[in-house]
């Protein structure tokens, strides 16, 4: 078995209830974003970028449909004699009878006899549900460099903000990390923890044996691992990451990652081929452009049919906008269909659904955007 300086483990298996209806039958990182990618497709393009040769996706909930696609490993240059993409769901039943991970860290405990059959020198664990661009290569070397047993990367967010999130203190000067504290209600920093960790695997390894053992655990990474390697004195960096990053765990955060796209000055650049996003090849028609159609600020993908008003929009593969049909300010999702007459406005219309001819969906005025999960009957 060839010998990876570093393998990664993403951990795919939230099962993402505030995205409702988009994620009753389908994972999170499953979920559709951006025209024609998939939310799980951006840490596996940045593992293949990175020259990351072996990924464990670890998947739990509604996942029949993730686990199928991230199987396919071509499509990330994942599929050749040394490399990998593999689907890893749990193996342990829980106290209610199910195979669930029980958390962050059990779910790498649960594929300990994986990871050995690499013997890698470190581990890289990436959560599936983000969408950014990252070199984990220049990650892994930030740690080398530092000699760190554990590394950490973070984004700066706004202070006001920074009660959301897993924070880093740091001692200022080398970025070393003296405490982490899960959504602390007064932030003594702005480094929040992106869920992206890198720590060497035999001490990680040690450390996930005994947590398992451990009654009193949460089994976690934030509230168990990471705070055991702190009070034994280990060596934890935080890397500060510079780019676009989002967490789309709401539908309103997932409209605005859509929404960003539209943006010239877009840090995420969909269309770098210097780092390319790989997604699944579907095979569509080109997009077809009526004459009556109008169509000011849209991001509009392959197969779709645009014969009314797109305004500030972002519209997926296969989606239809029928004449006299106004979408404004919203995103339709793979195979969402507008028809005649029909208005949305600051809404998110789910895979494959119909707004009905006349109808009319959200509101200019909407504090949240609304999501259209259910076909809506328009007139007759």
């Amino acid at each position: 078995m060839k010998q990876n300086s570093m393998l990664a483990m993403i951990l795919a298996g939230g099962r993402g209830s505030r995205l409702h209806d988009l994620t009753n039958k389908v994972a999170k990182p499953a979920v559709s974003y951006g025209g024609k990618y998939r939310i799980v497709d951006f840490p596996l393009s940045n593992c293949a970028n990175s020259g990351i040769d072996v990924v464990g996706v670890l998947t739990q909930y509604e996942s029949v449909e993730l686990n199928s696609y991230v199987a396919a490993g071509r499509r990330w240059g994942l599929d050749s004699k040394d490399s990998g993409v593999y689907v890893l769901p749990p193996r342990e039943k829980a106290d209610a009878g199910l195979d669930v991970y029980r958390g962050t860290a059990d779910a790498i405990s649960q594929n300990i006899d994986f990871i050995d059959q690499y013997a890698p020198e470190y581990l890289l664990v990436l959560s599936g549900d983000h969408i950014y661009k990252m070199n984990y290569d220049k990650m892994l070397a930030y740690h080398k460099e530092r000699q760190a047993d554990a590394t950490i990367a973070v984004i700066e967010v706004p202070l006001k903000e920074a009660s959301r999130f897993g924070i880093m203190n740091t001692d200022g000067e080398t970025d070393r990390i003296t405490e982490f504290v899960e959504k602390p209600p007064v932030p003594q920093s702005n480094l929040a923890s992106m869920g992206i960790y890198i720590f060497n695997w035999k001490l990680l390894r040690k450390l996930l044996l005994a947590d398992m053992k451990n009654p009193e655990s949460s089994h976690d990474f934030g509230k168990d691992i990471i705070p055991t390697l702190l009070n034994d004195g280990k060596r934890l960096f935080a890397y500060r990451f510079k780019g676009y990053w989002k967490d789309v765990g709401t539908i309103d955060s997932l409209w605005e990652a859509n929404m960003d796209l539209l943006s010239p000055d877009n840090e995420l650049d969909l269309s770098d081929r210097t780092w390319t996003i790989y997604t699944e090849d579907v095979t569509a028609l080109p997009q077809y452009i009526g004459t009556e159609a109008k169509i000011q600020n849209a991001y509009i993908t392959q197969g779709c049919i645009i014969e009314g008003e797109v305004t500030n929009s972002v519209i997926f593969t296969g989606a239809k906008v029928r004449p006299g049909a106004k979408v404004i300010d919203s995103v339709l999702m793979p195979g969402a269909v507008v028809e005649d007459g029909a208005v949305v406005v600051r809404a998110l219309v789910a895979n494959g659904i119909t707004v009905g001819k006349g109808a009319l969906v959200g509101s200019a005025d909407s504090e949240h955007i609304e999501l259209i999960a259910k076909r809506v009957k328009g007139a007759e």
